[in-house]
């Protein structure tokens, strides 16, 4: 009789697996406001051809009410477009995914502003020629790699949606945070440089941008991570994840670690 209740339990689970839905992601790279070939009304129509379960958007949970609904709308394509999706079909979810407080975080370690000035000085130093050629060369290719993003940015969704475009965030991502760290690192004018930080400590531009260049990496991963959270947490759902497009190529190599071997599948919006 064991044996019989055994093989009752062993067909229960194989046929649970069988039936058990596929958790789609798909994720969508996206120019944050309005623009002629992608504005509120273009994602929208992409996000209504989709039927998504859950929309998850770059926010953290400060941009929302305890019951997960916009607190402003602004300008954002993403959240114009949600919102709009929310209204039409409001059994929908909203959900934040970003890494929470984002902007004071980088405040108060000083990766912010110092990140900028750390690539206006390189600029100006390239500008006047006191870069020497290996410099100059890795700041030139940092400031090319981002021509072919800006055409591709001007062109209908799908053309900053495939592995090409991600290849070249990639790339162009690398050279800011990894490559341009040769410069940082070897030349003295961003050791003597200073921020001053909310608390009063001062940060030399070469530390505030390798922290620039941590929190890069830091809040992708973060991102994919709670994007898995939801996904496990909705098994079987269709979920839609909006993000700035330079930013989608480390989600999605991120995501495609955390679903190997689950019941979860990566989709592009294009895609039947």
């Amino acid at each position: 009789m064991t044996k019989y209740i055994q093989i009752l339990l062993i067909l229960i689970t194989i046929l649970s697996c069988k039936t058990e839905k596929t958790t789609e992601i798909i994720v969508i790279g996206t120019l944050h406001k309005p623009e002629p070939n992608f504005n509120s009304e273009i994602l929208f129509n992409i996000i209504e051809n989709i039927q998504p379960d859950f929309i998850l958007e770059e926010l953290d949970s400060s941009f929302f009410t305890s019951d997960f609904r916009h607190k402003n709308v602004s300008n954002s394509n993403e959240r114009m477009a949600s919102e709009k999706y929310i209204k039409k079909y409001p059994t929908t979810k909203l959900r934040p995914y970003e890494f929470e407080g984002r902007n004071q975080y980088r405040i108060n370690n000083g990766s912010r502003p110092t990140d900028g000035l750390t690539t206006k000085l390189i600029d100006s130093l390239n500008n006047v020629g006191l870069l020497s050629d290996t410099e100059a060369e890795i700041h030139n290719k940092y400031k090319a790699l981002l021509e072919p993003l800006i055409i591709l940015a001007s062109k209908s969704p799908e053309n900053f949606n495939n592995i090409t475009t991600d290849s070249i965030c990639a790339k162009r991502q690398y050279y800011q945070y990894k490559m341009l760290t040769k410069i940082t690192n070897k030349r003295d004018e961003f050791a003597t440089r200073f921020h001053t930080k909310p608390n009063g400590e001062k940060i030399s531009y070469r530390d505030g941008y390798q922290l620039a260049d941590d929190f890069w990496d830091l809040r992708n991963q973060t991102m994919a991570k709670n994007i898995m959270q939801i996904s496990e947490q909705n098994q079987g759902k269709k979920i839609v994840v909006l993000c700035g497009f330079m930013h989608r190529y480390y989600i999605l190599s991120e995501l495609r670690k955390l679903t190997e071997g689950k019941n979860i599948v990566l989709k592009e919006f294009y895609e039947k």
